[in-house]
C-alpha cells in the first residue's frame, strides 16, 4: 500500500521559498511612477465625474439610436400591412369608373384614397412610379418581357403593382412588365 503525501517533495522547494526566485513588489518601478503624476483626491474626483459624464452621454446617444430603430420597424411593419388595403382600394376605384358606378360615389372614395395615400407621405412613404423608366432591379420586379415598337428595350412598358419606399428603404418593389425591344 503507497501512502500519498500531501506535501511536496523534499527536492522541490516550494515557490515562495526558492531563494533564486526574485521578489516581486506590488509598487510601480521609479520611470513608471515619474510617468503617472499623483493626482489629488480633487482631481481623482473630477476625473472620475468627466468619465461618468461621457459613458452616460454614450448610453444617451445609443438609447435614442435604438429608439428611432424601433419606431422605424413598427412604421414599416405598419405600411406593409396597410400597402395591400390601398392596392385593392385603388383597384375598385378603377373599376367602379369602368362599370359606371355613380359619381359622387366615386368622387367620395377618390376623396378618401388620396387622404390615405396623404398619410403615408406623411409618415415618409413614397410611391415608385416605374412606367417609361428604365428597368432598374433594385426598385423594380419584372414579371415578363414583351416586345414594344413604342418603348426602347431595357425600358418598363407598364407597371402591374405599384412600388413603395420608406425613406430610403425599398418595402416593396413595383411589378413591371419590360420591353425586349421592336417585334420582328
Amino acid at each position: 500500500m503507497t501512502h500519498k503525501h500531501p506535501h511536496p517533495k523534499p527536492d522541490a522547494p516550494a515557490p515562495a521559498e526558492d531563494p533564486n526566485r526574485p521578489a516581486v513588489d506590488s509598487a510601480p518601478s521609479a520611470p513608471e511612477a515619474a510617468a503617472e503624476p499623483q493626482l489629488s483626491p480633487e482631481e481623482v474626483l473630477q476625473d472620475r465625474l468627466l468619465r461618468l459624464q461621457a459613458d452616460f452621454d454614450n448610453y444617451r446617444k445609443r438609447m435614442d439610436r435604438e429608439k428611432k430603430d424601433w419606431i422605424a420597424f413598427a412604421s414599416e411593419k405598419l405600411v406593409l400591412e396597410l400597402l395591400p388595403v390601398l392596392d385593392h382600394f385603388e383597384l375598385g376605384l378603377a373599376d367602379s369608373a369602368k362599370n359606371g358606378a355613380p359619381a359622387a360615389f366615386t368622387e367620395g372614395f377618390q376623396l378618401v384614397c388620396s387622404q390615405f395615400r396623404a398619410a403615408l407621405e406623411k409618415a415618409g412613404v413614397q410611391a415608385i412610379d416605374a412606367e417609361g423608366a428604365a428597368f432598374d432591379p433594385h426598385l423594380h420586379e419584372a414579371i415578363t418581357h414583351l416586345p414594344s415598337d413604342d418603348v426602347p428595350e431595357g425600358h418598363v412598358i407598364v407597371q402591374t403593382r405599384r412600388g413603395y419606399q420608406l425613406g430610403d428603404k425599398l418595402l416593396r418593389a413595383a411589378q413591371v412588365v419590360v420591353s425586349s425591344g421592336p417585334g420582328e
